[in-house]
């Protein structure tokens, strides 16, 4: 392979990158503004009119001028109409245009390149614990050949770990990840998880809006909210790879967050977007999504909405398949769906994903919990008191729990409903059901949780088996006989001991004969009782090992399910009596 790549080097330009030479003619001159980063030729309108009309990204104010965008690819292109006009290339610009077509011609070999390279690459087990699929081993060879690209493969199938496997191949460090809010502390983990370097990694979390001096560290991670506060900084930290998931948060332009994304993604040379929805509403989103992996890859606004839209301002495509086409062609975007890999994937997918949790909720609603957790210390109670009491305590944190994580859990559940995914959403606390109902209320969800009269279970169920909503939330323990295979996503908001117990929920999704292959999440905070079930179930982050129970519940799982609750009951109960002990 390494014959091939030196040939590859060392072969003829494409003729359209040869240098022009002297001419006996100039037709006008080139020179470069610095302020709109173009191109400009002021020249005889013969070849100013050509431009504009053989070029759509060409402008130009008036007769005798035309603009061509400082982009690698519109540098070939004005390179190869000055073999036909050739033009003097003012003296100030003269090394800034070597440069120009230097990258011009680079970026040529490289896509050159990219198409004899190897279709799958596999990450260096000395850098990455784990074992990529095979369509994820191809994932990770298109990112490999192209550094400032759109990686759009459908929910599920993996964008995380591929990136991942990108830094572990590339060690291309530091690298900067910028993930919505409720995905911070999944990322963190999953570097953990995956990453291995020397020594260990290093991972720090950007906190607060101030901008503050960073600890030396391999991977840093800074949520969409935080952009605006260190616009002018992350540009200057001279990182390696910027990895923006979920790129779809940066679909509009001329906002704070937009623009300090794009200055960030100016200042490194590997840039990779990940969102398997990169448009929500109007195809003209991509623009602002690609402007921001490669800068006027598809030129200006008004020339793209002009030549691929519907006219000037225009955000609808008139061809978006030709579009797509145009992106995959050009290296900048690669999409993989669930049914074109369906043969590689399992049936079921379990995924846990972390996330973050309102603590100052938590500590609030645990109040009311050490205050009956201080009674627990009065000799005189009586057993069956004591029995209840301690029930009472464990139900309180549980419920604490999954309060405190409920909107993080409403904005991940957000997000699968605004990629098309239908979704399961599973609960335990009326409570949690009810903040669930107040935050995605606009998606209509309908609701089987044990306070609904039988027409009412049945009206949830078939309003969302006839598609008149994507969103069904049911008790963990109401779902026995439910038939609701229409669901595309299985989301358990809080968890129960009982592995038979999720794996009956999952059921009301996954049936005999579905040809689709399941995606079922659970959702976990790092406070409350969330680690000891996760513990219990026996999970661990991004998978599954062992006591996941696959039919009803029988009497050795339950009885087991039951120690560990009640071990973990007897843990907190401990721990608050000590705590009020020393109040």
């Amino acid at each position: 392979m390494r014959d091939t790549f030196d040939a590859l080097n060392t072969e003829a330009l494409p003729a359209y990158l040869h240098s022009v030479g002297e001419a006996a003619h100039y037709y006008g001159t080139l020179s470069y503004n610095r302020r709109s980063r173009c191109w400009t030729i002021k020249g005889e309108p013969c070849v100013t009119e050509l431009a504009k009309r053989l070029f759509p990204g060409c402008h130009g104010h008036g007769r005798g001028e035309a603009r061509f965008t400082a982009h690698r690819r519109i540098v070939g292109e004005l390179n190869w109409l000055m073999m036909r006009y050739p033009l003097r290339v003012v003296e100030r610009d003269v090394a800034r245009w070597d440069e120009a077509l230097g990258q011009a011609r680079a970026y040529a070999q490289a896509r050159l390149r990219a198409q004899h390279m190897p279709q799958t690459a596999t990450p260096p087990q000395a850098y990455f614990e784990g074992e990529l699929r095979p369509f994820q081993k191809e994932g990770l060879a298109w990112l490999l050949a192209n550094p400032r690209a759109l990686l759009a493969d459908e929910m599920g199938l993996g964008k995380t770990v591929q990136a991942i496997a990108l830094l572990a191949t590339t060690r291309l460090l530091p690298a900067m990840l910028v993930v919505p809010p409720h995905l911070v502390r999944n990322w963190e983990r999953e570097i953990e998880r995956f990453l291995r370097l020397p020594g260990g990694v290093r991972v720090h979390v950007l906190r607060g809006l101030t901008p503050y001096e960073l600890p030396v560290a391999d991977v840093y991670i800074v949520h969409y909210l935080l952009l605006r506060g260190w616009k002018d900084v992350l540009p200057k930290l001279c990182m390696q790879t910027v990895i923006f998931d979920e790129i779809q948060e940066l679909r509009r332009a001329g906002t704070e967050k937009y623009s300090a994304a794009s200055l960030l993604a100016e200042s490194c040379e590997h840039v990779v977007g990940l969102s398997g929805t990169p448009i929500y509403n109007k195809g003209g989103e991509i623009w602002n999504v690609v402007n921001i992996l490669d800068y006027h890859f598809l030129g200006d606004w008004e020339s793209f909405s002009r030549e691929w839209c519907y006219g000037y301002g225009s955000a609808l495509v008139a061809k978006p398949d030709l579009l797509g086409e145009h992106l995959r062609r050009e290296g900048m975007m690669l999409r993989r769906t669930k049914d074109q890999v369906l043969a590689e994937l399992p049936p079921k997918r379990r995924l846990v994903q972390e996330i973050d949790a309102d603590d100052a909720l938590y500590r609030s609603l645990m109040r009311a919990v050490w205050e009956k957790a201080k009674r627990l210390n009065d000799a005189e109670l009586g057993a069956s008191e004591r029995a209840l009491l301690e029930e009472q305590v464990c139900q309180g944190e549980r419920q604490a729990t999954g309060l405190a994580k409920a909107p993080f859990v409403c904005a991940f559940v957000r997000a699968l409903l605004e990629g098309g995914e239908r979704v399961l959403l599973f609960a335990h606390h009326h409570q949690v059901m009810d903040c669930y109902k107040k935050e995605l209320r606009a998606f209509k969800p309908v609701f089987i949780t044990g306070r609904e009269t039988q027409t009412q279970k049945d009206a949830a169920a078939g309003a969302f088996m006839g598609g008149q909503t994507d969103l069904c939330c049911v008790s963990l323990r109401a779902a026995a006989g439910l038939n609701l295979q229409r669901a595309t996503c299985v989301v358990f908001g809080e968890l129960d001991w009982s592995p038979a117990v999720h794996s009956q929920a999952e059921d009301r999704a996954h049936r005999i004969g579905q040809r689709d292959s399941l995606l079922c999440y659970y959702l976990v905070s790092p406070r409350g009782s969330d680690q000891d079930m996760q513990e219990a179930l026996g999970l661990k982050v991004s998978q599954f090992v062992a006591l996941m129970g696959d039919g009803m519940p029988d009497r050795q799982r339950e009885a087991l399910a039951g120690a560990q609750a009640r071990e973990h009951m007897e843990r907190l109960v401990a721990r608050l009596s000590r705590e009020a002990a020393n109040a």
